[in-house]
């Protein structure tokens, strides 16, 4: 994870670029959605790009299945790292003379927003190719590009959320990142004893599928048919996240 914002590519580049990852591709997104770079036009042929590098990294690792819970923690894991993420000073910078809770609440409300665009895109993507059905992606293909990218928005929120409330982290890098997975995963902030290594890293894996496969089973709402997924997609999300961040700052003032 970065301390300074990236400038995302445009999603012609992104789809071109055989070498693209799915961690770099759904970073690119979240960047694009949170500066509202592109519009929704843009950020639903980016969740195509995400889901056929999710398709063809599945296939070349041999794994039945793009949406199996391997691929994507696989897929959170190298998007992780890559996610700009800001810390206190830039936060407190960007908001001056307001309060660490307001600046929260702020952060709480872009977020809820992003994953409200990448809801809203994903039920568009889908009404789109339910009229024209030859175009269809495979739909579990489809989901788990949505649950991926609002997962990142949302792994974003909770990083940035201890850095603004001076939150005790792990200082290696992997570690770190392995910490704000496990956060995102539980539902909870990081803990204070959250100072390990390896099975810090285990466990955040075994509880990132876990919560990964029941978001995904929660973001088929944005395959409804017509323009209800869009609809339905965006309220999901706005909702899910909202209350992340309320049980994160929570747990942070407690402190």
């Amino acid at each position: 994870m970065t301390g300074e914002p990236r400038r995302a590519p445009s999603a012609a580049s992104e789809d071109g670029r055989a070498r693209t990852s799915a961690g770099e591709a759904v970073a690119a997104l979240v960047t694009a959605v949170h500066d509202g770079v592109g519009g929704p036009r843009d950020w639903s042929q980016r969740l195509v790009g995400i889901a056929r590098v999710i398709a063809r990294s599945a296939h070349d690792a041999g794994v039945r299945g793009a949406a199996s819970g391997r691929v994507l923690v696989d897929t959170m894991s190298e998007t992780a790292p890559r996610l700009p993420i800001r810390t206190r000073p830039v936060l407190l910078g960007l908001y001056p003379g307001r309060s660490i809770d307001d600046i929260g609440e702020e952060l709480a409300r872009v977020a809820a927003r992003s994953t409200a665009a990448i809801g809203a895109a994903a039920g568009a993507l889908a009404a789109v190719e339910f009229a024209a059905p030859p175009t269809l992606l495979a739909a579990p293909v489809q989901v788990a590009a949505e649950t991926v990218a609002v997962a990142a928005v949302e792994v974003k929120l909770v990083a940035e959320l201890h850095e603004l409330y001076g939150a005790q982290v792990p200082t290696a890098a992997a570690d770190r990142t392995a910490a704000y997975l496990m956060a995102w995963a539980r539902q909870r902030a990081i803990g204070p004893g959250a100072r390990g290594v390896g099975g810090l890293r285990q466990a955040a894996t075994r509880e990132l599928k876990s919560r990964l496969l029941r978001r995904m089973g929660r973001n088929v709402t944005s395959l409804a048919p017509f323009f209800a997924g869009a609809v339905a997609g965006a309220e999901l999300n706005r909702r899910s996240t909202r209350t992340l961040a309320g049980r994160i700052i929570a747990d942070l003032r407690a402190r």
